[in-house]
């Protein structure tokens, strides 16, 4: 099994700041690619950004410029750096992260969510 646990979520005003932690434990072999996605209120859920192990970050259109993703391999473990937040950002947080327990062993996990909300 591989668990997410995610913190930092919170309450801000327009234009402050957060960031959200995500850490993976369990039965990790590799991990092949860490992510956010958010889901807003009676809105489907999209994808925030993304970085592969080795490769480079993709982003949202809408956070370009005001999110930053990064990684700490050796904690195995994903931060979400959000500035000059906007109320349109309000929703929850997921944490995706994709990889192998063994060889040919895959998973794909989900955290529980973290809300962030941002306040006009």
């Amino acid at each position: 099994q591989v668990q997410l646990v995610e913190s930092g979520g919170g309450l801000v005003q327009a234009g402050g700041s957060l960031r959200l932690s995500c850490v993976a434990s369990g039965s990790i072999f590799t991990i092949n690619i860490m992510g956010w996605y958010r889901q807003a209120p009676g809105k489907q859920r999209e994808l925030v950004a993304v970085i592969p192990t080795g490769g480079s970050a993709n982003y949202e259109e809408s956070v370009k410029g005001r999110f930053t993703i990064s990684r700490d391999n050796a904690k195995n473990t994903v931060y979400l750096q959000m500035n000059s937040l906007k109320p349109e950002d309000t929703a929850v947080y997921y944490c995706n992260v994709g990889g192998r327990r063994s060889v040919m062993n895959y998973f794909d996990v989900w955290g529980q969510g973290t809300l962030v909300t941002v306040s006009s």
